[in-house]
């Protein structure tokens, strides 16, 4: 019987997986075991052997991270790369000493070069810089392709890794400081609700975007996401890694996200834009067709829908909810 550690599996894409497998993904022959921060300290070596003996995975899908938003890179940038190069190589290190047979690990789409053609695809991972803005995060998770290859090469692991876009969903960080733009969003216009309403205009107060609204971005609905990285831990044969995301035809502005948020909250004051505030890069396109040639007949939850269904389970949990 397998054993499938989820490492990060309190967070977004965690709980993702966690919901898909209850809900008719699972298989009989794996157990699941979804872990915390409490379950092991996976900057240190031996809390995170620790982990690995105790629960005894054959197959480890790899999430935990040190992960923020824009403004949290940028501020950061030296603490993002180191505790996510200790988190990597103790993870993979612990996998391969332990025997697991299939490492699953979470890259993101801001690894690839600041300057380059669109849309970028797999094999373009390594061919220029990283954005400035968050090069320490995007170089601590490019070397998990490196050691992937080192892995496979000298020891015939099948290690890889899946690049999402844009995730969201329920369980996000919904902090508007620390957190990415759609869970950013959706907590603005909601204080803005509570916050700004006035009985005698029957209106609110606007909420406000930080940046120009013009970058354009593509959002995988986080259960989707769960549901092909299952695949990729059952299926996927490949070492280097595969883009899992919507298509380019779905991407939208930040100014049209926007948009779609308030009409899935039900806000009807309208939004202004702080141009003081970094737009970060503008473009980051990916490119699908690697996960089209594997799975042609995916059905991607369309975004007004997902985004509908993240709202009201944020206005359902806002007590507990992370913001």
């Amino acid at each position: 019987n397998s054993v499938v550690l989820v490492t990060g599996g309190s967070g977004l894409v965690g709980k993702a997986i966690k919901y898909v497998v209850e809900n008719g993904s699972g298989c009989k022959n794996e157990k699941w075991v979804f872990a915390s921060s409490k379950d092991g300290d996976l900057t240190d070596r031996a809390s995170t052997e620790a982990m690995f003996l105790k629960y005894k995975p054959t197959h480890v899908i790899h999430l935990a991270a040190k992960v923020g938003g824009l403004f949290g890179n940028l501020s950061a940038n030296l603490e993002f790369l180191r505790k996510n190069l200790e988190i990597n190589d103790n993870v993979l290190f612990m996998a391969h000493k332990t025997g697991v047979q299939h490492v699953v690990s979470c890259l993101s789409t801001c690894i690839f070069p600041d300057k380059t053609s669109y849309p970028i695809n797999e094999t373009m991972v390594h061919n220029g810089p990283p954005h400035d803005s968050n090069y320490g995060y995007s170089y601590a998770k490019r070397m998990i392709d490196i050691l992937n290859r080192g892995y496979n090469r000298e020891h015939g692991r099948n290690y890889t890794s899946i690049i999402p876009t844009n995730v969201f969903g329920p369980d996000d960080n919904f902090n508007v400081q620390e957190g990415h733009v759609l869970p950013g969003l959706i907590h603005k216009i909601y204080k803005a609700k509570e916050e700004g309403y006035d009985l005698k205009s029957n209106t609110s107060k606007p909420f406000t975007v930080w940046g120009t609204g013009k970058p354009r971005r593509q959002f995988i609905y986080s259960r989707d996401l769960a549901r092909l990285i299952i695949w990729v831990l059952r299926e996927y044969k490949e070492t280097e890694p595969i883009i899992l995301s919507v298509g380019e035809e779905d991407e939208v502005s930040i100014k049209e996200a926007a948009e779609q948020v308030a009409i899935a909250m039900e806000f009807k004051n309208g939004f202004i834009f702080d141009t003081e505030k970094s737009d970060g890069q503008y473009k980051k396109t990916a490119d699908n067709a690697k996960l089209r040639k594997y799975l042609p007949d995916f059905k991607f939850t369309p975004f007004p829908i997902a985004l509908k269904e993240t709202c009201d389970w944020f206005v359902e949990n806002y007590e507990t909810a992370r913001k």
